[in-house]
């Protein structure tokens, strides 16, 4: 595979940062006509050919989540048919991987199913960031790039120079990650314990380590409607906290989220562009672009050398 013999293509869910990628690659967006029938079905022509080419398609699973998935299905076919070389799948945000396991009986496990039907309409690789859980990487058969942007939000962090931080996990699943960053900008870190009576709902029951008079730093994967991080703020401030920076690498933001977290113990909300936000946004929100993330990534693939040196945390 070689940078010149790349094709870079983008759905309709995040066409700004697909557009950024093309810039940092030196090469323009390829051109795609998408639409839709009346009944809803998704119609794809490329307008130009690759055949023979190493064909990367941009699209995020943001809202609404199920049109962008056939939507990218759809590409996939048309990609494949038009007698592409490869077909890698540059997915910033993948939905669905917050059922990578049952927790009860007769449900599914829909990121494998989200899996196997990206591998099965002809994908050759993935390209993704910050899953939900890790071991998603196996449920495909096919190569998988996980990248991180907790470079980017450390980095970030660091400049701003924060006093007397602690690194807070919302939950003991981002616990390891909570750690990495502690480690990183060399501040203590405390766990958050809550219990969820149904989705998009929870209910904090303890605080393991001393967040008074700290400036707390929440470290997520993503955030969806808001609500957890809200409850997590408002424990931290009843525990004597200070006011509190939230990080994440998703900003699903659903059902009025945006306003949500313009919460007043909250001094800024940290989040990247793998999905795109609405432009009128309160100034507490702080948008770092992966542009970067992902253009040095698709140079590797593509011309060879380790995913991993573009880690430092």
């Amino acid at each position: 595979m070689q940078l010149g013999n790349i094709r870079l293509f983008s759905g309709t869910s995040n066409q700004k940062l697909a557009k950024k990628i093309a810039r940092g690659l030196g090469m323009e967006l390829g051109n795609v006509y998408i639409s839709r029938f009346k009944s809803g079905e998704i119609y794809v022509r490329y307008e130009e050919s690759f055949r023979n080419c190493d064909v990367f398609i941009v699209q995020s699973f943001s809202h609404p989540i199920n049109e962008n998935f056939v939507e990218l299905l759809v590409m996939i076919d048309a990609a494949k048919r038009a007698s592409a070389r490869t077909i890698n799948v540059v997915i910033p945000y993948y939905g669905y991987a917050r059922q990578e396991r049952k927790t009860a009986p007769r449900e599914p496990i829909s990121a494998k199913m989200v899996a196997d039907v990206l591998t099965t309409a002809g994908a050759d690789r993935i390209v993704t960031i910050d899953l939900h859980a890790d071991a998603i990487q196996g449920f495909f058969n096919i190569p998988v790039d996980h990248l991180t942007a907790l470079d980017l939000i450390c980095d970030y962090l660091k400049a701003k120079k924060i006093e007397n931080p602690i690194v807070v996990s919302p939950d003991a699943g981002r616990a390891t990650t909570a750690e990495k960053l502690a480690n990183s900008l060399d501040a203590p870190f405390a766990i958050m314990i809550k219990k969820r009576p149904a989705h998009n709902q929870s209910m904090i029951t303890h605080v393991i380590g001393d967040v008074e008079g700290k400036t707390p730093i929440i470290i997520e994967d993503l955030i969806d409607t808001g609500t957890t991080i809200v409850n997590v703020v408002e424990s931290l401030k009843e525990r004597g906290a200070r006011d509190v920076f939230v990080c994440a690498t998703h900003p699903l933001f659903s059902s009025n989220a945006i306003v949500r977290l313009d919460h007043p113990g909250i001094q800024e909300v940290v989040v990247t562009d793998s999905i795109p936000l609405p432009e009128e946004r309160s100034k507490r929100f702080t948008l770092l672009s992966v542009d970067n993330l992902l253009t040095d990534a698709i140079k590797i693939i593509a011309e060879g050398g380790s995913i991993s040196s573009l880690f430092k945390v």
